[in-house]
């Protein structure tokens, strides 16, 4: 039994979960009394979420109540790219949060290089947005994972098609 084992990393935010949250906080937001007569909303557009508010304080109350129903829906806040807080027309304010999906080549080098420096016997291979990993011995995948999981790494990574 020569055949290698290996596994796919990945980061990939599930949009449906997104939008629920979206749903859940924008349901929050309409009956919550510190938001009456309020212009306050999430939406969806696309891989970015929109979000308008009367003032900035307001502003961050709509994101802390996003984070907290993302985070109860399992998508880490690890994935938003948070964009300038900027004035818009009535007298509100806007601002955009961008999703991130997949990994870019500076963190896919900083992965390699973390699992290089492990000494593991296994391979790495960068696949676009996504890395497989293969190796003869399961442990020794098991044990990047694990790496990668204690890790400091700027996105949330996802392990798929471990065989």
């Amino acid at each position: 039994m020569a055949a290698d084992n290996s596994f796919d990393i990945v980061s990939k935010v599930d949009m449906q979960e997104v939008n629920n949250a979206i749903n859940q906080a924008q349901k929050e937001i309409d009956t919550r009394f510190d938001f009456k007569n309020s212009k306050s909303s999430i939406a969806l557009e696309k891989e970015e979420i929109a979000l308008v508010s009367d003032d900035e304080f307001k502003m961050q109350n709509v994101v802390d109540i996003l984070q907290s129903k993302l985070t109860k829906r399992g998508i880490s806040i690890k994935n938003l790219e948070y964009g300038k807080v900027e004035p818009a027309s009535g007298a509100t304010v806007r601002q955009k949060i961008k999703l991130k999906q997949g990994i870019s080549q500076e963190i896919s080098k900083k992965i390699n290089t973390i699992i290089k420096d492990s000494k593991l016997k296994v391979q790495t291979q960068i696949q676009g947005d996504q890395i497989r990993v293969s190796g003869k011995s399961r442990d020794d995948l098991q044990r990047v994972i694990h790496l990668l999981k204690e890790a400091e790494l700027p996105i949330e990574l996802q392990f798929l098609n471990f065989r």
